[in-house]
């Protein structure tokens, strides 16, 4: 027959002096503790944009009408992060890149505070730092316009069916070959986007490197009227052959 553990026997276990004290349940929490608590879960929750904002996915306001009516001023955009510039990019994508090249002046004094919620992801990115065109020559292509005012890439003359109403091609006549590592790119409102055909005069002739680019379009998030996907564009370059390395700007 055993027998049980009398307090004060040889057998009774002793607490220490270095014993945890047990926490009572019904103790009321101190501003200190609520306020560490909080601070955790925030640092935590910022942390977790920052990820998510690096490596998956990031939001961008849409500031000008350059892209209309694809996307229209006010749009909240989210773009694909999971994307290698270099290998991934087609003709017809929507593409949000960093502006390295500098087409547009920057603020004097960006907004602090603005920033650092932009930097984490907390914050849609705006036109500060990057531009939305479209992807219309890849690395190697021959891209120009015709007679009529359209686009030719690598001798096929293509159909845009996102152009803004009324707009051509180009009203703007050019002949180019996209450099390695490059990227011709245009607004869908032709005749209000001060895209690649704007900044020729440049040291960058008006390309941008695909490393600047920072997604490619995935869907509108808001307006909740105008949730959609960004997809579908590169039809329009259906049956393009791929570059030749014969081919000239002079063609």
């Amino acid at each position: 027959m055993s027998s049980a553990a009398v307090p004060g026997s040889p057998s009774a276990p002793r607490r220490g002096k270095g014993s945890a004290k047990k926490e009572n349940p019904s103790e009321p929490r101190t501003l200190g503790s609520w306020v560490k608590e909080i601070l955790s879960i925030v640092v935590v929750a910022l942390v977790l944009s920052f990820l998510f904002k690096t490596f998956i996915m990031r939001a961008f306001y849409i500031p000008s009408g350059s892209m209309e009516s694809t996307l229209e001023v006010g749009d909240r955009i989210f773009v694909n992060k999971m994307m290698d510039p270099t290998k991934d990019l087609k003709r017809g994508d929507i593409v949000v890149f960093h502006d390295d090249a500098g087409w547009q002046p920057r603020t004097a004094n960006p907004n602090p505070v603005r920033q650092a919620l932009e930097f984490v992801g907390v914050f849609p990115g705006d036109s500060q730092n990057f531009l939305v065109k479209r992807v219309i020559g890849l690395p190697g292509d021959h891209v120009k316009t015709t007679s009529d005012g359209r686009i030719s890439v690598n001798g096929k003359v293509i159909d845009e069916p996102y152009l803004y109403t009324g707009d051509r091609g180009s009203d703007i006549p050019f002949d180019v070959m996209v450099p390695a590592d490059s990227l011709w790119v245009m607004g869908d409102h032709r005749s209000n986007s001060a895209d690649s055909r704007y900044h020729t005069n440049l040291e960058t002739k008006g390309f941008i490197p695909t490393s600047s680019v920072e997604g490619t379009g995935w869907f509108t998030a808001l307006p909740l009227n105008r949730i959609k996907g960004l997809g579908g564009g590169e039809s329009a370059f259906d049956g393009v052959p791929a570059p030749s390395s014969s081919s000239s700007a002079g063609q």
